[in-house]
């Protein structure tokens, strides 16, 4: 017999040989050249009229469900990648070894993939055998009660597990079930309860004994999700995420997809891709994150392969965010598929009350260079009151710039050639693209001048500041530059309890945290990044200082201030960000983008070569961009230098090609140079 398989990598399905029978979907290993790769069986063929090899082993005796082995023909066709490597977005890495399912892992019950939750930081409801304590969760302020074991019926179910929901999300919920189609955004404000209204849609999964897809934007955000869905769901929760090793994944992808049993997968963007063979939900939470979307290859939106999961097997796809992307705010309006939920969960929540700091006039900031006055006297009144406060700059390190005060001459990085990043803690100077490092000079490598200054702050500068100046508080950042067991997940607990006083970080503490004793939130510039030259740039400022703002004001506490620095209080977006006008910004945004043609209004793609030689280069590019403007139905844009124009790769230039064809988007890259990499509907221009 004769069967098609894709070999996972970068290569097209490939004709095998087998004495047995298999099905469509099995996880097999075949002989690929001189190597041995896992794949995917996809049909049984005729014989051909060439020599074939022979598939080596069958891994699973179980194959994958359906609806997978359709999306990777659909993220073949659809993102242009080879299906070899839509393969290796399901197959967990090493799929091809034994595995041992210890007890130290599995605890007594090896089949319960709901015990996969050690090294996570959240302590799983039910292991070895024994049963969790009976207790409650408050969440949106209501009391979620629960069992003290695993569900086990549906009459345990409808008994015991009750999801109380406000008018308001009753209303939402009602709105979500009678939207037409498989996709429905979920608008709801900060606030507002949409994890409520995700509980009660996969609780009603469950009793139809249906599992759920829960997508978060980063694995910080994952911990307290799981511990709200755990008190519901008890033992049925499982939590995929990179962090796991690789044997931990394997097991992972075994157990789910041997069960017959309904679970709710939590995770980022991978979690999709759970081999779950009875799904009934998924949901997108914070759907704006530009996590969802993956940068290396293959490049896909984890939103546009959901909408196409959803829509194969029938079920709802929830995308969730009080600052959705505006083309998926456009086309829900369109398809009638839009919910709104308006309303603070709880009653007792107030509107913050924002102050906008000029950063110019530096009579604000007479005490401190970087904090202006009222935000150090609500950090001190915060202090004796026992609250807490958010400092938030989105851009690590000590400084993002270090010359030499007597020729000008710029520490940059040997591969990159960007300006590194002081990190003064280490006293190292430090590239964030690379991770190239290397120690102060002690005069400049041009001029031999001992005169080396540093311009500019990131968060390590911010957390020494803060340090100097209330010394009696606990100051704790969170960033990229935190090690293994010092990030947001692993001290949670802690931060919420009030055991820190000062928060400092990037993104991560703008997205999702909910701490009963915040009172303050510092934005320190909240102009960076409006002016990069992206179309979607004005949007991820708007996104970001949006979400900072809403950590306060949820109704925790009677106090809630906001203090946004900025070198443009004139700025429209700083504007809507802080009246929490999403419809305001919506209006504004749609229109610039129908007058350029971005997204919603016609596709783009990103096509960028890099080679060692500049002249090449441009040579290549000029020749791609006078082709593409032949054809009538596309708008190509210059050749240009990429945003990261110089590496240790070489130049790289870029062109942009939009059109409201997505099929003459993709006919035009058809057949390109191989040097040329392509992105479809990029979230960014950068």
């Amino acid at each position: 017999m004769f069967y098609e398989v894709i070999p996972e990598g970068k290569v097209e399905p490939l004709t095998y040989d087998f004495d047995n029978s298999l099905l469509p979907g099995q996880i097999v290993t075949v002989p690929v050249g001189r190597r041995v790769l896992p794949g995917v069986v996809v049909k049984k063929v005729a014989r051909p009229n060439f020599k074939t090899k022979s598939i080596l082993k069958v891994l699973c005796s179980k194959p994958l469900p359906r609806h997978l082995l359709k999306t990777v023909d659909f993220i073949h066709e659809y993102y242009l990648v080879p299906s070899g490597q839509a393969v290796s977005l399901i197959l967990p890495r090493g799929v091809e070894k034994k595995r041992r399912k210890t007890e130290q892992m599995f605890g007594n019950n090896s089949n319960r993939s709901e015990l996969i939750l050690s090294g996570t930081g959240v302590a799983p409801a039910r292991r070895y055998g024994r049963s969790a304590p009976s207790s409650s969760v408050v969440t949106s302020g209501h009391s979620l009660k629960k069992s003290s074991r695993a569900i086990t019926s549906k009459a345990e179910l409808s008994s015991s597990h009750i999801i109380p929901l406000n008018p308001a999300q009753k209303k939402a919920l009602e709105g979500l079930q009678e939207a037409p189609g498989a996709t429905k955004l979920l608008f709801g404000v900060t606030g507002s309860g949409k994890t409520n209204i995700y509980l009660k849609m996969a609780l009603d999964a469950f009793k139809r004994q249906k599992s759920s897809i829960i997508l978060v934007p980063e694995i910080a955000l994952t911990s307290q999700l799981v511990r709200v869905f755990e008190e519901v769901f008890c033992g049925d929760v499982v939590l995929i995420h990179s962090r796991q090793t690789e044997a931990e994944r394997h097991l992972i992808f075994n157990s789910l997809l041997e069960t017959d049993q309904p679970r709710v997968v939590i995770g980022p963007r991978s979690a999709l891709f759970a081999p779950l063979n009875n799904v009934g939900l998924i949901v997108i939470d914070e759907e704006h994150e530009g996590t969802y979307y993956q940068e290396n290859a293959p490049k896909y939106s984890a939103i546009r392969v959901a909408s196409f999961m959803t829509k194969e097997m029938g079920i709802p796809l929830v995308l969730g965010s009080a600052t959705p992307i505006v083309e998926d705010f456009y086309l829900a309006k369109r398809r009638e598929a839009l919910v709104e939920l308006t309303e603070k969960a709880k009653k007792i929540a107030i509107k913050p009350k924002i102050h906008l700091v000029d950063f110019k006039n530096r009579d604000n900031f007479r005490k401190n260079r970087y904090f202006c006055n009222p935000l150090l006297k609500s950090i001190e009144s915060n202090l004796e009151q026992g609250r807490q406060t958010l400092i938030f700059h989105n851009r690590r390190g000590s400084a993002p710039l270090t010359i030499c005060e007597n020729c000008g001459e710029e520490m940059v990085c040997p591969n990159c050639f960007l300006p590194l990043n002081l990190h003064a803690d280490k006293y190292e100077l430090i590239c964030h693209t690379c991770g190239f490092s290397e120690k102060v000079p002690i005069g400049c490598p041009r001029c031999g001048s001992p005169e080396i200054i540093h311009k500019g702050f990131g968060t390590k500068l911010l957390e020494s500041e803060l340090c100097k100046l209330f010394p009696q508080a606990k100051v704790r950042r969170f960033d990229a530059d935190n090690k293994k067991g010092e990030g947001l997940e692993a001290i949670y607990d802690a931060i919420k309890n009030g055991e820190v006083d000062i928060l400092v970080g990037t993104q991560t503490l703008a997205k999702g945290l909910d701490l009963p004793k915040l009172a303050t939130v510092g934005v320190v510039q909240a102009d960076a990044g409006l002016s990069l030259p992206d179309y979607a740039a004005e949007e991820r400022a708007f996104q970001l200082l949006t979400q900072v703002i809403g950590r306060v004001g949820r109704g925790h506490i009677d106090k809630a201030e906001v203090f946004v620095q900025t070198f443009r209080p004139e700025h429209p977006v700083l504007g809507f960000a802080m009246d929490e006008n999403y419809l305001g910004f919506y209006e504004y945004m749609i229109k610039k983008r129908m007058k350029a043609k971005f997204p919603p209004f016609g596709f783009i793609a990103k096509l960028e070569i890099t080679l060692k030689t500049e002249a090449i280069v441009l040579r290549k590019i000029r020749e791609l961009t006078s082709r593409l403007s032949a054809d009538g139905r596309l708008l190509v844009s210059p050749p240009m230098p990429a945003f990261h124009e110089r590496t240790s790769k070489g130049y790289t230039w870029q062109i942009i090609v939009r059109s409201k064809s997505r099929k003459a988007i993709l006919e035009a890259c058809q057949g390109l140079d191989q040097n040329f990499k392509i992105t479809l509907d990029p979230p960014s221009l950068l």
